[in-house]
């Protein structure tokens, strides 16, 4: 498989962190960079009971996970979000949730400990139908005003911090389907872990095509057994891309990031993977020398 992109493109191997640099067409490998991994951590989890948050600010949040209620849209009311910062943050990542599951789901969890381990404080949070127990998601502009909701949210509640947005599968691509309607104010750059380019079985390029007008850095991590999202149609759509896009390939992985057995990987060092290369990208986006 030929996969490419404007700028880099890393695939992991049976080895964890390991990283592989894809060739372009032209075989010019100049911009190609490698993750590095951090490595085994002691730390204890970071994921805890949830207290109810009803300050303005996170300063007395840390490490403690907290509950945070906020209006989504005028005409959908509150919703629920999950606040993890850490100690020594650096960043603050909008993190919205998948169709299928919600914030609290194991994926989204796990994300949000890893990253606080690194430094990373998030904002988890519900869209409306998934608040109201429904299980179809809202209009798209539900979903896009949601995002912008969270995203003012999440930087009143953390004015210091510099901000990235993105999610799980639908929760990233409404945010940059929001980011190309109109810039999402002090966003840095979009996270994509999975982006969900076509229906399963149906590969087509065309929920992409928003992308071209985001005018943002977009790292998008992918699995090869994603049956959402086609590698031949994604790595010509993310070579297309201004600002310097990252594409992150991880063999053997599903849409959820799960791993087969045989692969000799579990789905905790795939997301140790995320996390690192999600560190890696981000740094030098929001200025931060570790």
């Amino acid at each position: 498989m030929n996969i490419s992109s404007i700028r880099q493109v890393h695939r992991s191997g049976t080895t964890p962190m390991s990283v592989v640099a894809m060739s372009r067409r032209n075989s010019d490998l100049r911009d190609i960079t490698h993750t590095r991994s951090d490595g085994p951590t002691e730390a204890a989890s970071a994921e805890t009971r949830p207290v109810d948050e009803t300050d303005e600010t996170w300063e007395t949040c840390m490490s403690q996970l907290r509950r945070h209620r906020f209006t989504a849209t005028f005409d959908a009311g509150e919703v629920s979000a999950l606040c993890l910062r850490p100690a020594d943050a650096w960043s603050l990542l909008v993190f919205g949730h998948g169709a299928g599951a919600g914030a609290e789901h194991p994926f989204m969890a796990g994300c949000a400990e890893r990253l606080a381990r690194r430094g990373v404080a998030t904002f988890r949070y519900q869209f409306p139908y998934m608040e109201q127990g429904r299980k179809a998601p809202n209009p798209p502009r539900v979903l896009v005003g949601t995002v912008r909701a969270a995203v003012q949210e999440a930087a009143t509640l953390a004015p210091d911090l510099p901000l990235l947005a993105g999610g799980k599968s639908m929760g990233g691509r409404m945010t940059s389907t929001a980011a190309a309607a109109e810039p999402l104010r002090g966003v840095l750059g979009l996270a994509f872990f999975g982006f969900p380019l076509h229906a399963a079985e149906r590969p087509s390029a065309g929920r992409g095509a928003h992308l071209a007008n985001v005018g943002l850095p977009m790292l998008f991590l992918q699995g090869t057994r994603d049956k959402l999202a086609d590698l031949e149609l994604l790595g010509p759509l993310v070579e297309g891309l201004d600002f310097s896009p990252t594409l992150h390939v991880v063999d053997g992985a599903d849409h959820g990031f799960h791993m087969l057995k045989r692969s000799g990987r579990t789905d905790e060092e795939v997301l140790d993977e995320l996390c690192d290369v999600f560190v890696s990208w981000a740094e030098p986006l929001t200025g931060t020398t570790r």
